[in-house]
């Protein structure tokens, strides 16, 4: 019996919600800040980098880490397939 009354009240919890409707002032607020940074094409950081050429900086240091990580990648690649044809040789001879 408590069980149907506690299902009954939670069914009525979730009927009450759906008639709940959200108020957006967020938007409101800032809806002419926004609109001036997306008419002017880029942000402020973004054109601090490019008028600083450090976004040339950032390319590099990026480059230099998927370089390294894929030089030792084919590194451990190499040693772990001469681990490999190492063991194969040895549990053949036995």
């Amino acid at each position: 019996m408590y069980i149907i009354q506690l299902l009954f009240i939670v069914s009525n919890m979730f009927q009450d919600s759906t008639e709940i409707i959200p108020i957006d002032t967020l938007s409101k607020v800032y809806s002419d800040k926004w609109i001036t940074t997306v008419n002017q094409g880029e942000g402020f950081f973004a054109s601090f980098m490019s008028s600083n050429n450090l976004i040339f900086v950032v390319l590099g240091v990026t480059l230099i880490i998927w370089t390294v990580l894929i030089v030792y990648l084919t590194r451990v690649d190499k040693r772990i397939t001469m681990l490999e044809n190492q063991l194969n040789h040895s549990s053949n001879e036995a």
